[in-house]
């Protein structure tokens, strides 16, 4: 497991596993989103396994399962909320943390610069200076 912290409050990774969860709880994360569909992973890593293992750890649990193609407003709205109402730090997962970060990012949109947006993503590892123009889009919507 790789976190990779976006903000204080909010981290992307990779894949996780059932085995990961104590470890999240124990980094104190309090909402865990998955942002990989199921079809791309075997049922050991589905969303009911994850979700099992976070509700054992008493961590919140947020199915939003996003494909490169499939990304619309209502995924950005969804993971906003999963945000904005945890009771303390979320890590959201993906294949690589790419797909979480861009979420976030665009989520983000109206709260955060763009140039903070992604000063905090490419210090994370994920480039995503192509996406500008979109999150200034919906900042000015």
């Amino acid at each position: 497991m790789e976190i990779r912290p976006l903000t204080p409050t909010f981290a992307v990774s990779p894949q996780i596993a059932v085995e990961d969860v104590p470890a999240i709880a124990g980094a104190g994360y309090r909402t865990i989103i998955c942002n990989r569909p199921d079809a791309e992973v075997p049922p050991s890593h589905q969303v009911a396994a994850i979700a099992a293992a976070a509700q054992a750890a008493g961590i919140a649990f947020v199915d939003n399962p996003v494909t490169h193609h499939g990304l619309n407003m209502d995924m950005v709205t969804l993971q906003k909320s999963a945000i904005d109402t945890s009771d303390g730090p979320v890590l959201a997962y993906c294949a690589s943390g790419t797909r979480s970060s861009i979420v976030w990012s665009l989520a983000q949109a109206k709260d955060m610069s763009a140039d903070d947006i992604i000063a905090a993503t490419t210090a994370a590892g994920y480039d995503l200076g192509g996406m500008r123009g979109q999150i200034e889009a919906l900042a000015n919507r």
